[in-house]
């Protein structure tokens, strides 16, 4: 999709927490790397380093390995000129700054301590990560209760038949890049991974942008300890478009019975 055809994409709510960044940005063509890396300014990784993003380098498979590590001992985020995925990489970074530098701090500790056999093969603590800075989203919810109907893949019960709590009480925020690519041409299917942060009713009642620093400090706070997320499992999947508001079609109560989107929970999970 060129950057002209998706403009219109770009303003559904799917795409909400980017908007303050995409405001910032050339409305007519694609940001350049320059540009890309003014919006992000004051941005820092854990280790200190201005973060910027720059053109693709030549790398070996060793370096590619180490892919997180040159980002936190350089602040340099490799950026493909015209590329959808890694724009949106860039624009989560300026959105969700210290969250991002908390889970690639957390991937370089893990690879200083496994050296090679790690950067060969992930851990399953890594592959979380990678899981959901890929392709996550951030469940902000003043109720418990409807967080257990996730957990239990209740989906027409969370969706529809309570909605109207579930809009009043949660606030669901994309944080996967990858996540942000597919919704330019969703699928039924499409599935994230998700970080459940509870939150206050003053959370709720607070402007966009204040939910979006909040969440950014909360979603951080979350990755600063191992054993939240010790595997892929321990973040529940959701079906992305089940999200209200977030299907480019119709959500009517049919639309929650078709279980190729809305599936029940494994057996073997029960």
């Amino acid at each position: 999709m060129d950057w002209t055809a998706a403009r219109e994409r770009l303003a559904a709510p799917i795409f909400a927490p980017l908007a303050p960044a995409f405001a910032r940005l050339p409305a007519d063509r694609w940001p350049t790397n320059q540009e890309l890396t003014s919006l992000a300014e004051g941005v820092k990784t854990a280790r200190g380093k201005p973060l910027r993003f720059v053109r693709p380098r030549e790398r070996n498979e060793r370096e590619r390995r180490y892919y997180e590590q040159h980002i936190a001992d350089t602040g340099e985020v490799e950026t493909r000129p015209d590329n959808w995925h890694d724009l949106f990489n860039a624009l989560t970074w300026a959105t969700y700054p210290r969250a991002k530098a908390r889970i690639n701090a957390q991937h370089v500790a893990i690879l200083e301590e496994g050296g090679e056999a790690e950067a060969r093969r992930r851990s399953p603590e890594r592959d979380a990560l990678t899981l959901f800075d890929e392709g996550g989203v951030i469940v902000a919810s003043a109720s418990a209760a409807l967080l257990r109907l996730m957990v239990d893949f209740e989906w027409k019960e969370l969706f529809w038949t309570r909605r109207a709590e579930l809009l009043e009480k949660v606030r669901f925020l994309v944080f996967g890049h990858g996540c942000f690519e597919q919704a330019l041409e969703p699928y039924l299917g499409m599935v994230a991974k998700t970080v459940f942060v509870p939150v206050s009713e003053y959370f709720l009642m607070s402007p966009p942008e204040a939910q979006l620093a909040d969440a950014d400090e909360l979603v951080a706070s979350h990755f600063a300890s191992r054993a939240r997320f010790g595997s892929p499992k321990s973040m529940a999947p959701m079906p992305v478009l089940g999200v209200p508001g977030w299907h480019f079609d119709l959500q009517d109560e049919a639309f929650y019975n078709d279980d190729r989107h809305f599936r029940s929970k494994p057996k073997e999970a029960k």
